[in-house]
Order: C-alpha cells, then sequence, then structure tokens
C-alpha cells in the first residue's frame, strides 16, 4: 500500500565522520534557544539546513548547502540504500537499556485522502508554509519524519540487525541517547523492504508539518518531470519503526498558559465546576504522579499544586460534535474544559493561540509558574499507543501535540535531496517482486 524507495543519501564526509556528534542537531521543535545558538557557532552543523537564520531563511539554507556541495564538506553516497537507524536509550528511573530500531527511507508523499499514511494531529497553516518554502528553495530534507508500520513477526529485523554489525556512525546525542546508522546497499533485500512495507499502512507519529510541506510541493509541481516516472519531489524522508515493538515509547507533554486575566481564586473556582480540585501537598513531586485514572491532571499554579479530576458527570457536557474516540482522551477533554470552556478560546483560537505552549520538560514547567513568566501549568499524562493507533485508523485528529514519541531523530545523520537530477536512478531493479 505505502510506496518506498532506498535514497542516494547526502551524507558528510569522510573527514568529518569523528566529528558527528557536532554535526547533528535536535530537531526544531524540542531544541531549546540555548541549544539552538550553541549549534549555530558550528558553521557546519545541519541546523543551518533544517532551521536556518536571517532574513531570508529559505535562501540561506540554499546558500549553504551550496557552499557544501562546492567545499565537500557533504557528499552523497555512489548508490541508493535503506539506511538502518537504532536508538539506545533509557527511560527516566529505569536502568535497563532499550533499543528503538527502525530505517530511513523515502517513502511517496501521498495525500491524507489516500489513506496510505495516516496522521493524528492537526497542523498549523504558517508552519506548514514556511517548511514548503525551504524545501522549495533549498531541495533537501534534513530530518526524516517519524512513520510506524505494523510488523508483528519482525520480518524486517533479522537485515537491520545484519547491517549493524557494520555502523557508519555511532555517537551519543544532547539526551543521551546513542544513535547507531548503518546502511543496506543489497538490491535484494532492499527489494524485501520495498515488497513488505508495500503491504502496509503508515501511522504518522511525528512530523506532521514536515511532511505536509511534502505533500504541498509534491501538488504544486505535480506537472514537472513529466517525461519521468520517479519524481523527487513526490518523495519524502521518513524513519519508520515497528509499531509492534515494546521500545515504542510515548511521553506527555505538558500545557503551560500565559497572561491568565482571571485570579488565581476567580480560575479555581470555575475549575471547580468541572473538576474535583484538590490541594497537592508538594509541587516538584507532582511531576512523578502516577496518574492511573483517565481524565486526571496535575496543575501548577503561583507557588501552589493541584491535582484536577474530572467529575463523571460532566463528561456528558463535553461537546458532543466531537467523534467519540477523540472526545473520550485526556488531552480532548482538557482542552475542551480548561482552555474552551473555562477560558473561552475556540479550538481554532486554541491553536493559533501565543498563551499555550507545549512543554515536556516538567522541571521548565515548574521554573515557568515559580518565575512568574507562564500564569499555570497542566500536568498530562501519557497517551497509549493503542490510543494513537485507534484514532489514526478512525480518521479522525487529536488536540496539537498529543503525542511526544522518545526518543526523537536526529537532523544531520543524512540529507536526501529533492533535486531531480541528484535523486534519478533505475528504481524498477527495486520493484522486481511486482513485476513477477
Amino acid at each position: 500500500m505505502a510506496e518506498i524507495l532506498p535514497l542516494r543519501a547526502w551524507r558528510y564526509a569522510d573527514h568529518l565522520s569523528e566529528k558527528m556528534e557536532e554535526m547533528t542537531a535536535p530537531l526544531f521543535d524540542v531544541v531549546s534557544s540555548k541549544q539552538r545558538e550553541l549549534l549555530y557557532e558550528n558553521a557546519y552543523n545541519s541546523i543551518h539546513l533544517s532551521v536556518p537564520k536571517g532574513e531570508d531563511p529559505a535562501q540561506t539554507a540554499h546558500e549553504t548547502l551550496v557552499r557544501w556541495k562546492k567545499e565537500g564538506i557533504i557528499q552523497q553516497d555512489a548508490l541508493p540504500g535503506i539506511y538502518v537507524y537504532y536508538q539506545y536509550f533509557r527511560l527516566p528511573g529505569e536502568h535497563i537499556e532499550r533499543c528503538r530500531k527502525g530505517f530511513i527511507a523515502q517513502i511517496k508523499a501521498y495525500d491524507w485522502e489516500e489513506k496510505q499514511i495516516l496522521r493524528h494531529e492537526n497542523t498549523i497553516v504558517s508552519a506548514v508554509n514556511d517548511r514548503v518554502e525551504l524545501l522549495k528553495r533549498s531541495k533537501i530534507q534534513a530530518s526524516p519524519t517519524h512513520g510506524l508500520y505494523d510488523d508483528p513477526d519482525f520480518h524486517l529485523e533479522k537485515y537491520m540487525d545484519e547491517a549493524m554489525k557494520s555502523p557508519l556512525y555511532e555517537i551519543e546525542d544532547y539526551q543521551g541517547v546513542r544513535e547507531v546508522l548503518a546502511v543496506i546497499h543489497d538490491a535484494d533485500i532492499i527489494a524485501e523492504f520495498v515488497e513488505y512495507i508495500a503491504q502496509k499502512q503508515i501511522i504518522l507519529a511525528d512530523g506532521h508539518h514536515r511532511i505536509e510541506g511534502s505533500i504541498s510541493l509534491k501538488n504544486e509541481w505535480k506537472d514537472a518531470f513529466p517525461e519521468e516516472k520517479w519524481k523527487a519531489h513526490d518523495y519524502h524522508l521518513m524513519y519508520l519503526t515497528n509499531a509492534s515493538s515494546d521500545d515504542l515509547k510515548i511521553l506527555p507533554t505538558h500545557r503551560l498558559f500565559y497572561n491568565l486575566t482571571l485570579s488565581q481564586e476567580e480560575f479555581l473556582e470555575r475549575l471547580k465546576e468541572w473538576f474535583t480540585v484538590k490541594k497537592f501537598p508538594d509541587a516538584e513531586e507532582i511531576g512523578m504522579y502516577a496518574f492511573h485514572k483517565s481524565w486526571t491532571y496535575g496543575m501548577l499554579i503561583g507557588e501552589e499544586s493541584y491535582f484536577l479530576e474530572l467529575k463523571p458527570e460532566k463528561f456528558s457536557s463535553i461537546q458532543s460534535e466531537l467523534p467519540e474516540v477523540v472526545r473520550k482522551l485526556d488531552l480532548s477533554v482538557l482542552h475542551e474544559v480548561v482552555f474552551h470552556s473555562v477560558l473561552g478560546l475556540s479550538r481554532e483560537e486554541q491553536r493559533q493561540s501565543s498563551q499555550i505552549s507545549y512543554e515536556r520538560n516538567f522541571s521548565r514547567c515548574l521554573r515557568e509558574v515559580r518565575s512568574g513568566a507562564a500564569s499555570f501549568a497542566i500536568i498530562t499524562r501519557e497517551l497509549e499507543m493503542s490510543q494513537v493507533l485507534e484514532v489514526c485508523r478512525s480518521g479522525e485528529l487529536m488536540p496539537q501535540k498529543s503525542t511526544y514519541f522518545y526518543p526523537k531523530t536526529l537532523s544531520g545523520l543524512l540529507f536526501a535531496s529533492i533535486d531531480q537530477k541528484e535523486f534519478e536512478f533505475p528504481y524498477d531493479a527495486f520493484f522486481r517482486k511486482h513485476q513477477g
């Protein structure tokens, strides 16, 4: 169902391979401003392509890319490959090392209506437009989005494990995650990947704005290169992992709210109409609280902390036009009750609002509230993988920033070109099983 291709990746030249930790960067939506400024100091860090600076960032990225190619900073691999990508990590409080196994390939940028790639979150138009412009001008993809396929028998894993015996890179990233990249060039094995994924729908885990940028550009350039069977701008760079794996982890993303016009007392009274509100003894500990029940949250406000539990009889009052599969989610209840019913922000206003920000780091939430910068923070629990799959398969969408799949992928391990001259290859060789 989903068509993938191997790619002729652009990668940092061999003389820079020992400095790969200095070349890579976190994704643009998780890197802090302090991290970002430090990364910009390195003239060859991949952030100059993924999150370029300047009055015209897209043009800056284009000029940077031209210069890097000319100077041999990055070079294109001679053969297309499937790039195997393993991430070794520990969760907070755990001593065991987990490994999320996956691979990077090019996937067709299907329109959502084709239901080959299933999304679960809304996007913000201005952010998509920025990604389209960057892609159009630079013609490079600096970071893969993250997609899930279902492989309960772990059919592809033996090929990936074999490739990992000869890694290209092994580095430690900004979160202490061990990142290992290898490549498969064997055409028969690549055909196995192509054939297997052709039977699957893909669940989009992370990167909604980037893939929507690819979809928009594909449609804008649909009449380009009419004589070509394989068009570079039809494809998107994606990291694919197995949804059946136990090492696919979703962490919570908390909500910060700024510039509350209500007094703290009035806000609490309004919350009590919907929630059972209990004072929590130690604000610093609420981030470690195990929220076992649905529709329960922590809240930091001023110097205080509270435990919120939706009154069961109030659930029926939540906007009934929402599909049940979305309406029952913790984050849907949070957004509908706290931000809509209590604070009066419509769903569209919430998506565009500068008053709401999203933060995975509990300590930063506490610091923002304690300093007075943020009015309050709502501490959430993580979604279950089964909930994500249920929403995706229903065709419905969750509130924005509902999932945080951990660990995030890195920018800069490889780059994928959508320049037709750099993309061209006789890809039919990888589809011979389809041809009988």
